[in-house]
């Protein structure tokens, strides 16, 4: 799952990517108002976290370009300030949650997981795909019940490709979603393809079924159908 982190203390942004990474997600940052407007315009995310107070402008404006820009994406605000008016701002812009500083990083973990489920798969701990299953909470998978070992890469691709079961993802969308700004230094999709065979084999030894589709020219689609 992809974050992008708008947070204007660099000390406390360095420490929300690192701990969100430790977490298994791809975290981007911007600590100004115009480096997160660049990056809201370029990339979807599936969570923004966002400071209310930032050089440049407004953390409630950026909210509302999110929330035109991809309405698909959960945005938890974070600010020092404590106040009612500025919650209900937040909310009533398109918030989907709102926490205070100071705050304990699990606690953000905790909110980002909550809203994940919310979000992605109707509040469930563990999404299930036929014989797959995948436990949320500690990023795990089955399938039929035995341990799929993946990597980190293999498994945001699994989970990206179940969010978005029956629906055709190109190889660019793909590519976006698991390595965000690096993607604009990568020549070819050559390793889309690697991991992509990698998953497919590492499902298929564990005893279960291959559903990811190539369509040829376009990309792949994650489907029984």
């Amino acid at each position: 799952m992809k974050l992008l982190l708008i947070e204007d203390e660099l000390e406390l942004l360095q420490e929300m990517q690192h701990y969100l990474e430790k977490e298994n997600y791809l975290c981007e940052t911007a600590h100004t108002f115009r480096e997160a407007d660049e990056k809201i315009h370029m990339y979807p995310y599936d969570i923004a976290i966002v400071d209310i107070t930032l050089p440049g402008g407004s953390g409630l404006e950026l909210i509302e370009m999110l929330k035109k820009a991809h309405p698909e994406t959960g945005i938890i605000i974070v600010s020092a300030k404590n106040s009612l008016h500025d919650k209900l701002s937040g909310l009533e812009t398109g918030a989907d949650d709102y926490l205070t500083k100071p705050f304990h990083l699990s606690e953000l973990n905790a909110r980002v997981k909550s809203l994940l489920r919310r979000r992605k798969f109707q509040g469930a701990k563990t999404v299930c795909f036929n014989e797959l299953e995948v436990k949320l909470e500690d990023n795990s998978v089955l399938v039929h019940g035995s341990k799929l070992v993946l990597t980190k890469k293999e498994y945001e691709l699994l989970l990206y490709f179940i969010a978005n079961k029956n629906r055709l993802l190109t190889r660019e969308s793909i590519a976006e979603h698991l390595w965000g700004d690096n993607i604009d230094f990568v020549n070819n999709f050559d390793f889309i393809y690697t991991h992509i065979n990698n998953l497919r084999k590492k499902i298929r030894q564990t005893g279960g079924v291959d559903y990811i589709r190539t369509v040829y020219g376009m990309g792949y689609k994650f489907t029984d159908q």
